[in-house]
């Protein structure tokens, strides 16, 4: 069952494979807003994993997030999640990421939950049109 108040935390070390010059996102030796992004995304999906039914999965509909601090390579970095709305099979999400000097970036997130073999014949049924 999928409850508001679900939460989730994790954290990686930021390397250059997770920089803006790595993602193609800008030049600098930085934390990419694509990672970040990334980051929270996936931390929002492990949290609903252990309460899906065999063969439903989310996917992600939805992302507004403002990137508020740049981090450097070597830095950790974490972010947090946390269910605030579920309207049927729509799941809503604060997200937000940290370096160790604070917040680097916070917003929303949407997921729907599907069922894994429905959604992946639709998909690739694009390729047949």
């Amino acid at each position: 069952m999928i409850t508001n108040g679900i939460k989730n935390k994790i954290e990686i070390t930021v390397s250059e494979k997770d920089t803006a010059k790595a993602f193609g996102s800008g030049e600098l030796l930085v934390l990419a807003t694509p990672r970040m992004i990334a980051l929270m995304e996936e931390c929002a999906y492990k949290s609903l994993t252990p309460c899906l039914d065999i063969g439903s999965g989310t996917v992600g509909t939805k992302m507004d997030v403002s990137h508020l601090s740049a981090t450097p390579v070597g830095m950790q970095v974490y972010a947090e999640t946390e269910v605030i709305a579920v309207d049927g099979r729509k799941i809503t999400f604060s997200v937000k990421a940290y370096d160790e000097c604070g917040v680097i970036g916070e917003g929303t997130h949407e997921r729907f939950i599907v069922y894994n073999e429905k959604f992946t014949e639709k998909t690739y049924a694009k390729l047949s049109k």
